[in-house]
């Protein structure tokens, strides 16, 4: 079954229930993604969309983590900068969405307040923790390779390779008003992420 047909079958068991609303996370530019809103907005249940970049956390918390602590990350990513996000401006936005009326039935584009190149976040990174951090551009071949030898699932390997084979092209560049659209406050900077992480140790 499809992501879309997920969300059609889930959406169809809310509205069974009494559910009147659903605030749905998206992604920027992402086929896959489109098709879910399209299938969460037909089935005329209220609904909220939160379109987010690429998560500040992937740093810290997802698929890099290892490299960074291993003082090298590389990825199949060259000069295309993407608006990371922090997912705790995330969290604020969908518990605005969820608690707020006035944000049904809207779309928010949800990106941090500059785009960075993977280079320039993992210098950011390296600036914060005062640790020599590189990067390194690498074919998509020696990266699935990689996250395969370090026993990633396969179904999260396809996902990174579309992510970064076909949408990392420059579509999602431009930066959003979003957060501060439903928050009333600006999108957290990547170097603040970077500052903040630092400070607890786990980049160490």
């Amino acid at each position: 079954m499809s992501p879309s047909s997920r969300i059609e079958a889930l959406a169809k068991v809310a509205r069974e229930c009494g559910l009147e609303h659903i605030v749905l996370l998206s992604g920027r530019g992402e086929e896959g993604a489109q098709r879910s809103e399209a299938a969460l907005k037909a089935s005329g249940i209220n609904t909220t969309i939160l379109r987010a970049s690429w998560f500040c956390q992937n740093f810290s918390e997802g698929a890099f983590v290892e490299q960074i602590l291993g003082g090298r990350l590389q990825l199949p990513a060259g000069e295309i900068s993407e608006p990371f996000i922090d997912a705790d401006d995330i969290a604020d936005a969908a518990v605005a969405a969820l608690t707020d009326p006035h944000h049904r039935n809207k779309t928010y584009e949800l990106t941090g307040p500059r785009a960075l190149t993977f280079r320039q976040a993992v210098a950011e990174i390296a600036a914060a923790t005062g640790r020599p951090i590189e990067y390194e551009q690498v074919s998509m071949a020696d990266f699935t390779g990689g996250l395969a030898d370090a026993g990633l699932p396969q179904d999260l390997i396809d996902l990174l390779k579309e992510l970064f084979g076909q949408v990392l092209d420059g579509r999602n560049s431009g930066t959003m008003g979003g957060v501060a659209e439903i928050l009333g406050r600006p999108a957290t900077d990547f170097s603040e992420y970077a500052r903040r992480t630092a400070a607890t140790g786990l980049w160490s």
